[in-house]
């Protein structure tokens, strides 16, 4: 079975705040998205490692804590049903049918840095196979809980933050994921993510 990118280990605070250090800066963004879509970012998930697996999938198994799967096509562990916890609550997820569409949805992988705020932070002017390649990005997305997901939307730092025991580790996973694709920061998310850096 081909393993999906693992989770990121311990923080290197002053590597990390070097890399927020080197972030472009750009004004506070209006509210609006002119020109965004989501699919300006590709319909769905795709399998873009090339393990026969999509990313929802290729996700859900590298974040259970226990996980039931079956061979499906060219996937060798379409996820059925399994354990996770929740890294933005901290709350224990168990589903027994994810193939059934409410706890399909009960369970949500997200884009840490959600499209939406890499198109306002220069995503906007990328091909579309590159816009494509960062919805597809695995260091970028984490299995959370649905609801929660949902209340986070497109927000950054400044707006929207995970419990205090998670705020090291996702501001840490945010600044890879912008400084990776080059994508830029306002004054305002630079803070949050400073002192979120403080929790480590």
């Amino acid at each position: 079975m081909a393993i999906p990118q693992a989770s990121p280990g311990p923080v290197d605070v002053p590597e990390v705040r070097g890399d927020l250090a080197a972030l472009a800066t750009v004004a506070r963004r209006p509210d609006g998205l002119a020109g965004y879509v989501r699919s300006s970012f590709g319909g769905g998930w795709a399998d873009s490692d090339g393990n026969g697996c999509n990313q929802r999938d290729d996700v859900l198994l590298r974040d259970a804590v226990e996980v039931r799967t079956r061979p499906q096509g060219s996937c060798d562990h379409d996820v059925l049903a399994g354990t996770w916890v929740d890294p933005y609550t901290g709350r224990r997820l168990v589903f027994t049918d994810l193939k059934e569409p409410g706890q399909a949805q009960a369970i949500q992988i997200d884009h840490v840095v959600p499209l939406s705020e890499a198109w306002r932070s220069g995503a906007s002017a990328w091909p579309p196979d590159r816009r494509r390649a960062f919805a597809d990005d695995l260091g970028n997305l984490l299995a959370v809980d649905g609801p929660t997901n949902m209340g986070k939307s497109d927000d950054d730092p400044a707006g929207w933050r995970p419990r205090k025991g998670f705020q090291c580790a996702y501001a840490a996973r945010w600044i890879a994921t912008k400084a990776r694709w080059s994508l830029a920061v306002d004054d305002s998310e630079r803070r949050a993510l400073g002192e979120m850096l403080g929790y480590c």
